[in-house]
């Protein structure tokens, strides 16, 4: 089986996808090549060689068509301009009977608690701006069956699904309390939010204390939810 992993960051998921398929081979996609160092060296510590890693756009992929067995991608689509030609595109390169599959966040649908914690509606209301104003749709999950639509897949070939991440515990408040907390104030998204207008200096400083008073409750409670399609080829 040959399968394109896309966007595969540090190939965590690369990895997990070579080792379940260890007579075939998984290709691991991504625009930012210094990432991939990272992809490289997961794979070397899990001891899985049957994966590749490679440069490339997901609005024009370098592959003929027909190439790979199953396309994958998680928590791309919702970043990237054209969703729908990245979804033509990983329809052309997938064979006869093959499988393309993705799962997007959809963080207007967050819910946390407490829900009292002041600044988390703000946080999620700018994030939502500025992620769209950077040419993203953040809520993606619900998107993506219609974006499938759109890319000439047949919606009777189609599958939809949902599922969710959830963050509680000490251990996981803290690192994603802290995640969000850290993100906020630095560059990109510093940048985008105060040059385009979005927020100020200090409503960034109020949203990473929205978040550390998040983390520091300790009943605190955080899910995502994800839409998820898979696309089976004729």
């Amino acid at each position: 089986m040959r399968i394109l992993d896309i966007g595969c960051g540090p190939g965590t998921i690369t990895a997990d996808l070579a080792a379940l398929v260890p007579q075939g081979h998984v290709t691991g996609l991504d625009q930012a090549p210094d990432v991939l160092e990272l992809a490289r060296a997961t794979a070397a510590e899990r001891g899985v060689s049957n994966v590749s890693f490679a440069v490339g756009d997901v609005h024009a992929l370098d592959y003929a068509d027909g190439a790979f067995d199953v396309v994958h991608t998680h928590q791309v689509l919702q970043h990237i301009t054209d969703p729908v030609q990245a979804l033509r595109e990983m329809r052309r390169v997938t064979a006869p009977g093959g499988l393309v599959a993705a799962r997007e966040a959809d963080f207007p649908a967050s819910a946390w608690y407490p829900e009292d914690v002041q600044g988390l509606p703000e946080w999620r209301d700018l994030y939502v701006q500025v992620a769209r104003a950077n040419g993203g749709e953040p809520a993606a999950g619900r998107r993506l069956h219609v974006w499938a639509r759109q890319a000439g897949f047949d919606p009777a070939r189609v599958a939809t699904s949902a599922s969710t991440m959830c963050y509680s515990g000490p251990a996981q408040r803290e690192w994603w309390g802290g995640l969000w907390a850290d993100r906020i104030r630095v560059p990109p998204f510093s940048q985008l939010a105060v040059e385009g207008g979005h927020a100020s200096a200090e409503d960034l400083e109020r949203a990473a204390a929205a978040w550390r008073a998040w983390a520091n409750e300790e009943d605190a409670w955080f899910v995502i939810m994800h839409g998820e399609i898979l696309c089976r080829m004729p």
